[in-house]
């Protein structure tokens, strides 16, 4: 006679005086997780990027909790504020517009204050743009490079991307739509042989993955308008079988 299951188990509670790095959804609603939801509508109090924008995602899940204000510039002030609360034992859940806190968002600053003044922080993870495009790209993920959005001065650029083509395996940069072609065109320039994916509005109905050499790539986005965030994918020059030069079909 085989033995009963064992009873499920009741998530434990939040732990007073702790931080968590709340994961979004960068697109699809749905791929908020069950602990997310339970975190944000247990915590004492959010820390958002954009308390507008995520006043809008707990409305949609019907959630209710005080949110504070937690951007670029006023993260010394409200990393202050957050610190005392944690002091006090309260629990804090840190979110930003999407994705996961302190990967090219807001979040780093906060995260070592806490832990140098001894409290507890966890992660609840979920959704990030830079994982779920290197998964899908096709290109190598034993070894990757995440660089985040590079410097805006063309100088700085040249010499960031000079130093990013002597690294092995596969770069993941971030991009915004309107400077997306000029990225390209610096690839083509500098690493035209490297196989490259641009990946757009991810996980979003017109969900796309671009892919070819820059300058391959550089041509087909001239042909309509880039809308999305934008993540630009780099494999190494030694890729034997480099992805298929076709787009994904939007939506699929």
């Amino acid at each position: 006679m085989s033995e009963p299951a064992p009873a499920p188990r009741s998530p434990p509670p939040l732990r007073p005086g702790t931080l968590y790095l709340v994961a979004t959804p960068i697109g699809n609603l749905e791929d908020i997780t069950l602990r997310a939801l339970r975190v944000l509508k247990e915590c004492d109090v959010i820390a958002a990027e954009d308390t507008r924008r995520s006043g809008q995602l707990l409305a949609h899940f019907g959630i209710r909790k005080p949110l504070l204000s937690y951007f670029k510039f006023n993260e010394a002030r409200r990393s202050a504020d957050i610190l005392a609360r944690l002091r006090r034992g309260q629990t804090v859940a840190l979110v930003t517009d999407a994705g996961s806190p302190g990967i090219s968002d807001p979040g780093e600053r906060v995260v070592r204050a806490a832990l140098a003044a001894g409290c507890r922080v966890e992660p609840v993870p979920g959704p990030c743009a830079l994982i779920a495009a290197l998964t899908a790209s096709g290109l190598p993920t034993d070894e990757f490079h995440f660089v985040g959005f590079l410097p805006h001065k063309s100088g700085a650029r040249r010499r960031e991307l000079e130093r990013l083509r002597l690294l092995p395996g596969t770069l993941v940069l971030y991009e915004s739509p309107h400077r997306v072609e000029r990225l390209l065109g610096e690839l083509a320039e500098l690493m035209p042989r490297r196989p490259v994916v641009l990946a757009r509005e991810l996980t979003k109905k017109f969900e796309e993955f671009l892919r070819g050499r820059p300058a391959e790539v550089l041509d087909r986005i001239r042909q309509h308008a880039v809308r999305g965030e934008c993540v630009v994918l780099v494999g190494p020059e030694t890729t034997a079988d480099s992805p298929p030069a076709h787009p994904t079909p939007p939506g699929s």
